[in-house]
């Protein structure tokens, strides 16, 4: 069996920058085993799979090397840029259905704009080990779909260098960890940490993007945002809040490999 395979850089315009996903579009539904062998095989942060519905929609599911994860923004995004710039070119709007639930997008331009749920994090007491592992004094913390520290200024936030081993022991999906950005270029910067799901730090996050935009919109006065992920990578995403539940989230990408999976 031959199966199409891309590479696409997404959350920026630029080659070798942005969070790169693996996507394959597939007829029908391969088993389980497959797609986490495959996505295992790419070895990026998420593989993305889909299958065109019966109503022209998209049935859209992520994986890690390791396991398949509910929200994934980066390879959403980068789906949706490959599907609208080089698979069909002509369609401006669709949903895809995923285990987060459905999940809109458009293209806007150059970018590709995402409807997302807004997930508010809760205050928290500090795990023990998060703040070993930060290696810095944990003043503001919350608890999502990741836990959730705020720092006070991005020098503080870049110089981080986390003790994965410990990160292993808590029992979120990963650790953001935000700060206001000081460069003019963006209103707040985060990193990503997720070793429990074989990402030691991503590089750009879209999903922590929905458990971060709310707390910066009520801190900033503002419904739109612009977000720097700190990564080495690095990359960049223009948040808009609509409503008490969602967020749109635009960015562009870059295609960089296109090719056959042979199975």
């Amino acid at each position: 069996m031959r199966l199409p395979v891309y590479q696409v850089d997404a959350f920026t315009d630029q080659l070798f920058a942005g969070n790169p996903a693996a996507l394959v579009p597939l007829e029908e539904w391969l088993p389980d085993t497959m797609l986490q062998a495959i996505a295992r095989e790419n070895n990026l942060s998420e593989t993305a799979f889909w299958v065109q519905r019966a109503d022209q929609d998209y049935d859209l599911r992520w994986f890690t090397p390791v396991a398949e994860v509910d929200l994934c923004g980066h390879a959403t995004l980068a789906s949706a840029w490959l599907k609208a710039h080089h698979l069909d070119e002509a369609r401006r709007e669709w949903c895809y259905h995923t285990r987060s639930g459905p999940l809109r997008v458009a293209r806007r331009d150059r970018q590709i704009q995402m409807k997302f749920p807004l997930l508010n994090g809760q205050g928290c007491a500090v795990p023990p080990a998060l703040e070993q592992a930060l290696g810095v004094e944990i003043k503001q913390c919350q608890a999502a779909m990741d836990y959730i520290v705020f720092l006070e200024s991005a020098a503080d936030l870049r110089n981080l260098e986390p003790d994965m081993q410990l990160l292993l022991r808590l029992d979120r999906r990963g650790v953001i960890v935000s700060a206001p950005a000081d460069d003019g270029q963006a209103d707040f910067v985060l990193r990503f940490f997720a070793p429990r799901f074989g990402i030691n730090e991503d590089p750009v996050t879209g999903s922590a993007f929905t458990q971060v935009a709310a707390w910066w919109s009520a801190r900033l006065g503002k419904q739109k945002l612009i977000v720097q992920q700190i990564s080495s990578r690095s990359g960049q995403a223009e948040l808009e809040l609509t409503g008490s539940d969602s967020l749109l989230i635009s960015g562009q990408a870059a295609l960089y490999l296109e090719g056959f999976i042979f199975i």
